[in-house]
């Protein structure tokens, strides 16, 4: 009312919710409502001893009021170790786990006590970003707490939250007796991202592309774990304990170096550690010229296969090595072209879409039959037409044109699995079914640890969306910090086999990370649709019409072919019940 004054106050905000609680409530529905029951008795109980105040507990979920940050998240670390003692005597599929997030923040009091505004949002953004039987904090809630409590924490970045105006940099907290990624059943590494040592800010790309090529050859062998290249980065420029980075990312062993790169020349220096003890495994230090950097490259690689998995045999790392181009010069505008992109796939601002494909045209300038940037260069026009960046979205030129380059990427060098997976995912967009399942298998048959979200696309595609959900989450695996594509063709691949609790959780936290994708946005509202919130479906509807004003049902059907009919015309009646345009 007009003249009546709003109570405000600064509050910590707790909310939870169960992960997978509609499947859940398929397979066993008193079971589930019995441990839902005893769930929200433990939030009620250790919410009273922490001073917290329950404001409501809608569905599945919990909103608590704490007057401190710290006692929020002893009451959150509370639960979720008892949670996890409970759990640890019941079967796997049957088990209540919450998804905890904590907020500091103002908060609007109604004379009912509810609280509303950014506070309670920002909570509810960061606890989709949890794990399930895990708890996240927002910056502002981290801030509030650090150095007060003995606990340790990750870094997942910031975050573009949905409705929230500024970016939100997330911390997921460990629970010392539950960490949340167990080791591999195999020689496990992290390459972190090797230190520029040129004293030329202007060579950070350099530095990057070394380190990503030893993270890449490594992964071609079978026997090693290797962690991707957008997880291990998250650590660049910060000084990091290496054993934390073991537990972060669930491995053994880190790689970490330096590179001075002055004139001609090149000093490259790198250590393997050992991240449970600290202790040093091997070490060296290359002074070459800067022409055999490929050279020193292929030695680093064989030489922590060699001592990560001794079976590893020389023929096996001679045939899975990648070839490098003619010149070195190639190969630098090659690095300079993948620096932009990386750029590009978090901003989706044209100019580095475009920049992309200068450094890569001049690279091929250099050596016409370098096949890799072939196979980028095909990457950047598939993008352009699944997205309204330029003249080239929808395109049949532009589709065309991506193909044509990835089968000459293929080519010029049949043992490239990204050239194959790039392949696949695009004349999957032509119906060719059986020959998209072709190259996608090669790609899997040329490197095990090829796991990539192009991968799962065909297969949700030809009618496997349990196969696609295998490979999203083993991406995720490999990349804990993985970018938003991921839990995007999860999501999809969740709600072909109509399990809608499961495709909003996994499509809400890649629209949280890409909040200008459409194709994100429009899957949610199917999802939220198909559950029966309309105001939830009209409202993703209504962002998809932001980031595209162009988009209509008829669009969808252009990129997302199915095989199946059936799966189809299930994804139009989500998208129809959404409210979107025909």
């Amino acid at each position: 009312m007009a003249g009546e004054r709003v109570q405000r106050r600064l509050a910590a905000i707790l909310v939870a919710d169960v992960a997978g609680y509609s499947r859940l409530m398929g397979s066993d529905d008193e079971g589930t409502l019995a441990g839902l029951k005893a769930g929200r008795e433990l939030i009620d109980l250790k919410s009273k001893e922490y001073r917290g105040r329950i404001v409501n507990t809608p569905g599945d979920s919990a909103l608590v009021e704490f007057a401190s940050a710290v006692d929020a998240t002893r009451c959150a670390m509370e639960i979720q170790k008892e949670m996890a003692e409970r759990n640890a005597v019941i079967p796997e599929d049957r088990r209540i786990e919450f998804r905890i997030g904590i907020n500091v923040g103002d908060v609007i009091v109604d004379d009912r006590g509810d609280i509303y505004g950014d506070g309670v949002n920002i909570a509810a953004r960061v606890e989709s970003l949890a794990k399930p039987g895990t708890l996240c904090l927002s910056d502002e809630a981290y801030r509030q707490i650090r150095g007060k409590l003995p606990i340790d924490v990750s870094d997942i970045g910031e975050h573009q939250l949905k409705n929230i105006a500024q970016p939100v940099r997330v911390y997921s907290v460990w629970l010392d007796d539950a960490p949340p990624l167990a080791l591999p059943d195999k020689p496990s590494i992290a390459v972190l991202p090797f230190e520029n040592l040129s004293g030329d800010p202007k060579q950070e790309y350099f530095a990057d592309g070394v380190s990503e090529d030893i993270i890449t050859e490594l992964s071609r062998f079978s026997d090693l774990f290797v962690i991707a290249r957008n997880s291990s980065f998250k650590y660049k420029g910060k000084a990091v304990d290496v054993r934390q980075v073991g537990r972060d990312l669930g491995v053994r062993y880190a790689l970490e170096g330096s590179i001075r790169r002055g004139g001609d020349r090149v000093r490259i220096s790198a250590q393997l550690v050992d991240s449970g003890t600290g202790a040093h495994r091997w070490a060296e230090r290359y002074d070459r010229e800067l022409k055999d950097v490929f050279a020193i490259q292929d030695e680093v690689a064989r030489t922590i296969a060699a001592i990560l998995a001794a079976h590893v045999n020389k023929a096996e790392a001679e045939r899975t090595l990648l070839k490098p181009p003619a010149t070195w010069h190639a190969y630098d505008h090659y690095m300079r072209a993948a620096a932009a992109w990386a750029s590009f796939q978090s901003s989706w601002k044209l100019d580095q879409l475009l920049e992309t494909r200068r450094h890569l045209a001049d690279s091929l300038k250099i050596d016409p039959k370098y096949a890799r940037a072939y196979s980028l260069l095909a990457s950047t026009h598939r993008v352009a037409w699944l997205n309204p960046v330029n003249d080239e979205y929808l395109s049949p030129a532009a589709l065309d044109r991506a193909i044509t380059l990835a089968r000459t990427a293929i080519e010029l060098d049949p043992n490239l699995p990204e050239a194959y997976a790039e392949l696949a995912y695009n004349i999957i967009r032509k119906s060719d079914f059986d020959g998209s399942m072709v190259a996608a298998e090669r790609a899997i048959a040329l490197n095990p640890n090829f796991v990539d979200y192009r991968l799962a696309q065909v297969f949700y595609s030809v009618g496997q969306p349990t196969k696609a959900i295998e490979i999203a989450k083993a991406q995720m695996r490999l990349d804990p910090f993985h970018p938003h594509f991921a839990p995007l063709i999860a999501g999809i691949a969740y709600y072909l086999l109509k399990e809608y609790q499961e495709a909003q959780r996994w499509l809400r936290e890649a629209t949280s990370r890409a909040p200008n994708h459409q194709y994100g946005h429009a899957f949610l509202a199917a999802a939220y649709a198909q559950l029966g919130r309309v105001e939830d479906a009209r409202s993703e509807a209504a962002e998809v019409l932001r980031v595209n004003p162009q988009y209509t049902i008829g669009t969808q059907k252009q990129v997302s072919i199915l095989k199946r009919l059936e799966d189809s015309d299930h994804l139009i009646d989500g998208l129809r019940k959404a409210g979107l345009p025909e």
